[in-house]
This record gives C-alpha cells, sequence and structure tokens, in this order.
C-alpha cells in the first residue's frame, strides 16, 4: 500500500505559497506600485499581479525573499497558512479560497531542533538578512543615477552589518545616505557600518555615468553584507538588480521607451524624495513626463519633445 507523502518542510521547501491579497494590502499601504516592485524583485508587472491575484499556487522561495524585501516585511507575514508549495509558479491556478494548518511531522521537528542548536551555540543568527539592491534599467552618458539597497532584518535579530558594495571602474558614486563609511579606489567598493538594531535599513547612493562611455554598454555592480551577531560572522550576497545599460535612455525610463508615462513618474518621484540631496535631477523627469517623450545626444543631453 501506498504511502502518503508528507508535507514539504516550509524551512527547506523549494516553493512557498504567498498571500496574494497581503501583498497587495501591503504594497498599497507602503504607497508602492507594482512596477517598483517588480524591478526590485526582478520579474514582470504582470508577473506581479497575477501574484497578488493568487493566480500561482507558490512561487519560488527566491522570489519570495526578494518580494519581503522589496515590500520591507518579514517572509512569514506575506505566506499563507499552508506556506510551504510543491508546485512551480509555470503553473497557475485558481485563486486559493479555502486554508488549512498542519502539523510538522516527526522529521520536521528534529531538523526545527538542529536548527535551534545551531542558533545557540554557534551564534549566528537563525535567519539570514535579505539585502535586496534596486537600480534603474538604463543611464545616459554623463547622467546621475539613484541606487537603493533595503536589508530587512528579521524578527527577534538585534545584529549590525557591514555593507559592502563593488563599482564598475567606470562608474563614480557621488553622494551616499546614510554616509558611506568608506570608499576604496576607484573600481573597488564602498562600505558602510550599520550598527545594531532590528528594523529594516535603507541605504541610498547615486553613481555619475563617464560623459562618454561605449553606448549599450552593461555595467554591472555586485555586494554583499557581512553580518555580525553574538562573535560570529556570515557574508550574504546582495540580491536585487545589479546591471545598468548605457545608451540613449533617461534612467527614469524604465522600459526604455523614449517617455516617461504615469506608470514610471510616481517611482521616479519617490525615490527622488527619498534621496533628496544627493544630486538627482527632478525637474528634468517632470519635464520629460509632461511633454510627449526626450531625445538624447551627447552634445545637448536630453530634449523634452513638447
Amino acid at each position: 500500500m501506498e504511502q502518503p507523502s508528507g508535507k514539504t518542510d516550509p524551512l527547506t521547501a523549494p516553493y512557498l505559497a504567498v498571500d496574494g491579497a497581503l501583498i497587495r494590502s501591503v504594497r498599497e499601504n507602503k504607497k508602492l506600485t507594482q512596477l517598483y516592485v517588480a524591478n526590485v524583485v526582478g520579474v514582470t508587472t504582470d508577473t506581479i499581479s497575477r501574484w497578488e491575484n493568487n493566480r500561482y499556487p507558490s512561487i519560488k522561495r527566491e522570489n519570495a525573499e526578494k518580494l519581503a524585501g522589496a515590500l520591507e516585511v518579514e517572509l512569514a507575514e506575506i505566506l499563507r497558512a499552508d506556506e510551504a508549495g510543491d508546485s512551480p509558479e509555470d503553473e497557475p491556478v485558481a485563486p486559493v479560497v479555502g486554508r488549512s494548518r498542519w502539523l510538522l511531522p516527526s522529521g520536521a521537528t528534529a531538523l526545527l531542533l538542529l536548527f535551534l542548536a545551531i542558533y545557540l551555540f554557534t551564534g549566528r543568527p537563525a535567519s539570514a538578512p535579505v539585502a535586496t539592491r534596486w537600480v534603474p534599467r538604463f543611464a545616459a552618458p554623463g547622467e546621475i543615477v539613484p541606487v537603493q539597497i533595503k536589508v530587512t532584518r528579521q524578527k527577534g535579530e538585534d545584529f549590525g552589518f557591514i555593507l559592502k558594495e563593488k563599482l564598475p571602474d567606470a562608474l563614480r558614486m557621488v553622494s551616499a545616505l546614510p554616509t558611506a563609511s568608506g570608499a576604496e579606489a576607484p573600481g573597488s567598493g564602498i562600505k558602510w557600518l550599520v550598527p545594531g538594531g532590528s528594523a529594516s535599513v535603507t541605504v541610498s547612493y547615486t553613481l555619475q555615468i563617464p560623459a562618454s562611455p561605449a553606448l549599450h554598454k552593461e555595467e554591472k555592480l555586485k555586494g554583499e553584507i557581512v553580518v555580525a551577531a553574538r562573535g560570529a560572522n556570515r557574508t550574504e550576497t546582495v540580491g536585487g538588480n545589479d546591471s545598468i545599460l548605457i545608451g540613449a535612455y533617461h534612467w527614469a525610463d524604465a522600459n526604455g521607451d523614449g517617455r516617461i508615462d504615469d506608470d514610471e513618474i510616481m517611482p521616479a518621484y519617490y525615490i527622488c524624495e527619498e534621496m533628496k540631496g544627493l544630486g538627482l535631477d527632478w525637474k528634468i523627469i517632470e519635464a520629460i513626463w509632461s511633454g510627449k517623450g526626450y531625445r538624447w545626444d551627447p552634445q545637448s543631453g536630453f530634449t523634452v519633445i513638447k
């Protein structure tokens, strides 16, 4: 007789069942657009819409962690009661109506005890913080562009961390909030020392694109956080977007269609508000949005099409 299979352990499940209604509620309360969340997670706005409408039985754990980071909440806060899923997210289904709770099998209980023992005896945080970078997909030569890294610390975890960002040789940091603790030689990196605490932290900085780089060249960023807790360190890679395509595009033009539309103006506004004093030019963004589009050339930069 075939034995029934046990529920996937949520600690190791490759897929997690997210609660679409909660995701939408958190996003709207924080005044975040689907476009902004999609850019941070690295998916399309259609995918965010499907998640919010429970069109997938479950999504990849990696995407769920990035989504929680984009919304600045703990992962557990956006999961359904039946949080572990076994179906990949490319199999859409009707929204889930009922919810069920289940008891951990003995094997999962043992794993939980082992996990607790590792935390107590090694001094490492039980849950790694999630560091998610947002950087615009496009930028024009000579332009100053924004970068934001949001680090979500899990509930009950009180620790500091070091954030490191390595920049391509061609890019230069203009300003940062909070102020960078240290800056190495060009092409090496920037460092921030963030003291202990349990609240989420957002690090913002601006980059200067060189005036005459090769067009259509992709520049990549790399980052990591070093977590210090009870005398032990662990290193986590910064997730989210990591590349900027250099071309005749304004950074607020998220899809590179030569204009800044209504879906793009609000995310740009929030970013400029959060990063006031770091060199971003809100006036040209508003002017492009008010017009029919823009052109860019090496001599005059951005020209608004009336």
